[in-house]
């Protein structure tokens, strides 16, 4: 069988087996017009299922942005499918959300493609991710830190999002256009290592390659031999869950007592706070406090988290209440909550010159990890001060520079794997400070 119709028969038959679509109704395509989504538009037309088009602009990329609309749009004529589209402004979004770029792109894009399925009666949202982004998941969830579902790559079906293309290989999906000499559009962005995932694609595969050449077909062994694993383990979960919590008037209650009942207390935890979005980096402190004091709280997007005597309780906060914790992923230009401020990583050269104001601090952007920490000041806090050898305790600092109880109370500590980056709007920590050996610089502005 050529590698033309070898493609179609494996597409093909993995929407059949993990039974994705019928021919009876239109399927919604995310048409980019990269090779993937082109690829998966002109697959799911050639073999026969009723497609419409559906067209993002996230206004990032300035005049390719305005040629990938084009050839969009062109690709839906070419077909003679419905086409729809829509821009975002997504830096504003990311901002006000205090989310990454990427994450701002994928919450807009499901978004829109739920409310355009309603609209227009499709049976489902076809996605152009295919066996190598999949792999290229296992590492980016590896490298952050994950449970098992992190590692178990990108699922065939999603609620209403389905990826036909999960079956092939970029190469062969890249082999099948050239065949039939379909143009796709190239993402500049793809190429540059500056994203994790890119880095992952064109760094880390390449050099496993040399280690073991199928290095593509053991991950996915792996990845399906994990997803086994995972119905195992989201049995065990949910059975933990029966044990350990209970919802009265909406608030959920986690037993302390229960939890730590269990086989593996931190893993059943982790896998419960994580339907609430729960951070990773927080569910490790929310960890900690379990045998400590009652009283500690955390908050988590929409939810508030309490460490009462002997439960953890989960409510829905209100708008008004004021988050303990913060966190500031890598990619975010800017936040507005709890404060006003921007991050932009710079290159440093001979003769930089660092703004001389306590609204702009500039440290080594390469001693800095992610995710960043906006939180007020605990007692037992320490750091160097700029200029100085010796640790110093935040309370100390506080009351030598005549602190009242109120400007404790609004003091904003900016932190970095538990280390102080800066007292905000007052002292940076020397440890982070440039030198000569600095290559680049993270310019963080407050009240911008």
């Amino acid at each position: 069988m050529d590698p033309e119709r070898l493609l179609l028969a494996k597409v093909e038959s993995f929407i059949r087996t993990n039974e994705m679509l019928d021919k009876a109704t239109p399927v919604l395509v995310g048409l980019s017009g990269g090779a993937d989504s082109t690829a998966l538009l002109d697959v799911l037309f050639t073999l026969g299922y009723k497609c419409i088009a559906a067209h993002c602009n996230f206004r990032l990329r300035g005049e390719e942005a305005v040629r990938d609309h084009e050839f969009a749009r062109m690709i839906a004529r070419d077909y003679r499918i419905e086409f729809h589209e829509i821009e975002f402004n997504t830096k504003e979004y990311a901002a006000q959300r205090g989310i990454s770029i990427e994450m701002a792109c994928r919450d807009l894009r499901y978004e829109w493609f739920e409310e355009l399925l309603a609209k227009t009666g499709a049976q489902a949202i076809a996605v152009g991710h295919h066996r190598d982004d999949s792999i290229e998941t296992f590492f980016l969830n590896l490298s952050r830190g994950t449970g098992i579902a992190g590692l178990t790559g990108i699922n065939a079906v999603h609620g209403n999002v389905i990826r036909p293309l999960l079956a092939v290989s970029r190469q062969e999906i890249e082999e099948y256009l050239g065949r039939r000499h379909i143009d796709f559009i190239i993402d500049s962005s793809n190429q540059e290592d500056i994203y994790l995932r890119n880095k992952i694609r064109l760094q880390l595969i390449p050099l496993l390659r040399t280690i073991n050449p199928s290095i593509s077909e053991s991950l996915i062994k792996t990845i399906g031999n994990l997803q086994q694993v995972e119905k195992v383990y989201d049995h065990v979960v949910k059975s933990a869950r029966n044990e350990v919590v209970s919802v009265r008037d909406e608030e959920v209650f986690i037993s302390i007592d229960k939890l730590n009942r269990q086989v593996a207390p931190q893993t059943i935890l982790f896998e419960l706070l994580r339907e609430y979005d729960v951070p990773s980096s927080m569910i490790q402190d929310i960890i900690g406090s379990l045998n400590g004091i009652s009283g500690k709280q955390f908050y988590a997007g929409f939810y508030r988290i309490v460490k009462d005597r002997d439960y953890l309780i989960i409510s829905k906060r209100n708008v008004e209440d004021t988050p303990d914790h913060y966190y500031i992923p890598h990619d975010v230009n800017s936040i507005s909550k709890p404060l006003e401020m921007s991050f932009e990583t710079l290159d440093y050269f001979p003769g930089f010159v660092i703004p001389k104001t306590k609204d702009v601090i500039c440290l080594d952007a390469d001693k800095v990890a992610y995710p960043l920490e906006l939180r007020h000041w605990q007692k037992g806090d320490k750091f160097i001060p700029f200029g100085m050898r010796g640790v110093k305790k935040v309370s100390d600092y506080f009351s030598d520079h005549k602190y009242s109880v109120l400007d404790k109370e609004k003091a904003w500590i900016l932190t970095s794997e538990d280390k102080i980056l800066w007292i905000v709007g007052e002292r940076a920590d020397n440890r982070f400070r440039l030198t000569a050996k600095t290559k680049r610089v993270l310019m963080i502005t407050v009240g911008v």
